[in-house]
């Protein structure tokens, strides 16, 4: 079966729709401008190896950082990680400040030939790369990938198991004290600063087995509130594994999860009163 992947967008008020990327995939940009991070599919991305930039007013496609720039400074790690096989870059995401990129390599897997995207053996990705803008060349890299996110500073990059480290600095893993360690979280910092929330089963702090959570912490450590308890072990299902993903408002007044506990995934939201 071929799997053709398209970025669109579509305006709410008239429902036009306009196709503006072929064969590219979309990622994480800002909330304040209409800049969209997209890049080739990880299981076969033909000649969009490379990070490009979509702008979604004008529809304008331009190249950031060509794979050549990552394979220039970090050639010898992706030979032995990757086997010498072609890698792209995948999943990139905007810092706060929209100075910098991180992102993950990839290279396809035995499947990714095949169009088999749905396939755990579709590609192969690891490592985290941050590449300055303002500099034009990359800053640093993790030879892990775990579940990143930014920081306000658009400097740290906090991971699962409540951790962080500076991608300014000498890239030490750091982890909060007092703070659950949820087995896979997906960790997203608060736009102040202060708060960070994750997600995961509930095992270390005594859940039942399948019961998950979302659970919001303080960034100093030392203090944490479960937000919502649910049963994640049936309920809705799909070829992806379904997982809360909680996420702060660009205001940070409110915080966004799935539930998939019933037989549709819903949208939750908590609000900060």
């Amino acid at each position: 079966m071929l799997f053709r992947s398209s970025v669109h967008v579509v305006d709410l008020g008239t429902g036009r729709d306009r196709r503006l990327a072929e064969d590219r995939q979309l990622c994480f940009g800002r909330a304040i401008d209409d800049i969209l991070p997209i890049y080739g599919c990880h299981w076969n991305p033909g000649s969009h190896r490379d990070l490009e930039f979509l702008d979604a007013g004008t529809g304008e496609i331009r190249t950031v950082m060509s794979i050549a720039d990552v394979e220039k400074r970090y050639g010898v790690w992706l030979a032995k990680e990757f086997g010498g096989r072609p890698t792209s870059i995948f999943f990139p995401n905007i810092s706060p400040d929209g100075q910098r990129v991180f992102f993950k390599m990839s290279a396809p897997g035995p499947d990714g030939a095949a169009n088999n995207f749905r396939s755990a053996q579709a590609s192969k990705r690891q490592g985290t790369v941050v590449f300055d803008l303002v500099a034009n060349q990359p800053v640093f890299m993790s030879e892990k990938w775990g579940h990143p996110a930014w920081y306000p500073d658009s400097r740290t990059i906090t991971e699962a198991g409540s951790t962080y480290y500076r991608t300014d600095g000498d890239g030490k893993v750091m982890r909060r004290p007092g703070l659950p360690k949820l087995p896979g979280d997906h960790p997203s910092v608060s736009p102040d600063g202060r708060l960070f929330v994750m997600d995961g089963p509930l095992t270390n702090l005594g859940g039942k087995p399948g019961e998950w959570g979302v659970v919001v912490c303080d960034i100093r450590g030392d203090y944490y509130k479960v937000l919502h308890r649910f049963d994640n072990s049936g309920g809705a299902k799909s070829w992806r594994k379904s997982h809360p993903h909680p996420i702060f408002s660009a205001d940070g007044r409110r915080i966004y999860y799935n539930v998939s506990s019933g037989p549709y995934t819903q949208l939750y939201v908590a609000e900060r009163r």
